[in-house]
């Protein structure tokens, strides 16, 4: 991949058909429940990317006994039932945020000693919510280098340090990142007397804690939710032999924003409404939009306004944030002001995302407001110019939107995309080759 992508203006509406890669966030769930439990797990349809690579590497590192065959997008786990086979080990999560808070759970619950490393960008994220919680349970913390920061070295409190308790209750704040909540829930099986959390913030439910629950009743443990309670009886485990894991809607979600800004039309193979990701949500805004969206045999098809006319908007996102950029990338093409509310806490993910929008719109002569959990984004017409990406995939998938009706937008490291779509613009730039009017087809 170059150093930088100039994307090609379409110049009219488009008519793809694409497929995507599996869901990042399931697919670190699913491996560590297979990792957790007590047998071979057959995981099909893995996303292989920079987050994923890292969770596997670290899986392996711990002594787990795996196979990988990227060609099939298939892993297959051998689970110790809660144990890890080698109780001292070093590992490195990158910039995998899931692997970050999910592996540290599972190692802070452990009987073992280990050695968390990071990215420069993972080292900048938040912890301190889950280090504070399992220090409290008893597991013992070094901070390497910056304190409730990684890298760490842990030493694990197994069982939750907490003998008799039935169920271990712990209190939660999840304002920061759900992820917390989720890693929790995840290692529960850990906690053989069980586990009461008690969520302390304002927020206390979201849709991917919604999927963590999902596919931990499909590996056989139930969540009870009460309303800021999440309870797992005692003696849980984790049993299933093949679990298949959804296309990505994150990514799915970029081709049907392309349609939506082109007035073209996107099928994504695969995507269907059972998909259980919050990121489906975002097809109810392009819908307001002015967007139609239907279900086709072969998936899930989007198809725009014409001219790409769409209509402004003022919407919560907190509940589906990773679409916030893509929102913003296509707002300046809307008749109206759009306003993108109650996503303040993208401000701590790859990159500031809200000072993200502002700063690489405005630069490309777009009217923007930003506020603390807010931005307000008005219509414009973006001139060229290069868009920085921060590290962020996001930002660099995004941005890209603009080019296709924009001339002269670059993206700077579009490399950054690794971390969740590492083909992503190779895969654009096969769909822009034709240009105006083009039917391209693409599978991943």
């Amino acid at each position: 991949m170059t150093e930088q992508y100039q994307v090609k203006k379409v110049g009219g509406p488009i008519d793809w058909t694409v497929s995507v890669p599996g869901s990042k966030s399931m697919t670190n769930r699913a491996l560590l429940l297979a990792a957790l439990s007590d047998g071979t797990v057959e995981v099909d349809g893995v996303l292989f990317s920079d987050d994923s690579r890292h969770f596997l590497g670290a899986l392996e590192a711990l002594g787990f006994s795996m196979h990988v065959d990227e060609r099939k997008r298939r892993v297959s786990i051998t689970g110790c039932s809660g144990h890890i086979p080698r109780n001292t080990a070093e590992i490195d999560v990158g910039s995998a945020g899931t692997a970050a808070r999910f592996l540290t759970a599972m190692l802070g619950l452990s009987d073992g000693v280990y050695t968390i490393r990071a990215s420069e960008q993972m080292k900048k994220r938040p912890m301190q919510p889950l280090f504070a919680l399992l220090q409290e349970l008893g597991a013992e913390i070094t901070f390497l280098e910056k304190e409730n920061h990684l890298p760490v070295r842990i030493r694990g409190c197994a069982d939750g340090g907490k003998e008799g308790a039935s169920p271990t209750g712990v209190s939660l704040d999840i304002s920061q990142s759900t992820q917390f909540l989720s890693a929790l829930l995840l290692v529960s099986p850990m906690f053989r007397q069980g586990l009461h959390v008690h969520i302390v913030s304002e927020k206390t439910d979201g849709s991917y804690i919604r999927i963590t629950r999902n596919m931990m009743e499909e590996f056989g443990v139930s969540v009870s939710y009460t309303g800021r309670d999440y309870i797992v009886m005692p003696d849980a485990g984790y049993h299933r032999e093949r679990y298949t894991v959804e296309p990505d809607m994150s990514a799915a979600c970029y081709f049907y924003a392309a349609a939506a800004v082109t007035g073209g039309r996107a099928l994504v193979r695969h995507v269907h409404a059972d998909n259980t990701q919050g990121d489906y949500r975002f097809l109810e805004v392009l819908r307001a939009m002015g967007c139609a969206v239907r279900e086709e045999p072969d998936g899930i098809a989007v198809e725009g306004p014409k001219g790409g006319a769409l209509h402004g908007i003022d919407v919560d996102m907190n509940d589906f944030s990773d679409q916030a950029l893509t929102l913003a990338a296509i707002a300046p093409f809307a008749d109206g002001e759009v306003h993108i509310r109650n996503i303040g806490h993208i401000r701590g993910q790859e990159c500031d995302r809200i000072h993200a929008i502002v700063t690489e719109l405005s630069r490309l002569g777009i009217l923007c407001r930003e506020e603390t959990d807010a931005v307000t984004v008005y219509p414009g017409a973006p001139g060229g110019g290069v868009v920085r990406t921060y590290e962020d995939h996001r930002v660099a998938m995004a941005f890209s939107l603009i080019g296709l009706r924009a001339d002269g937008i670059v993206i700077d490291n579009p490399g950054c995309c690794k971390k969740t779509f590492e083909e992503y613009f190779e895969i654009l730039d096969r769909l822009c080759a034709g240009g105006k009017g083009q039917r391209g087809r693409d599978d991943v």
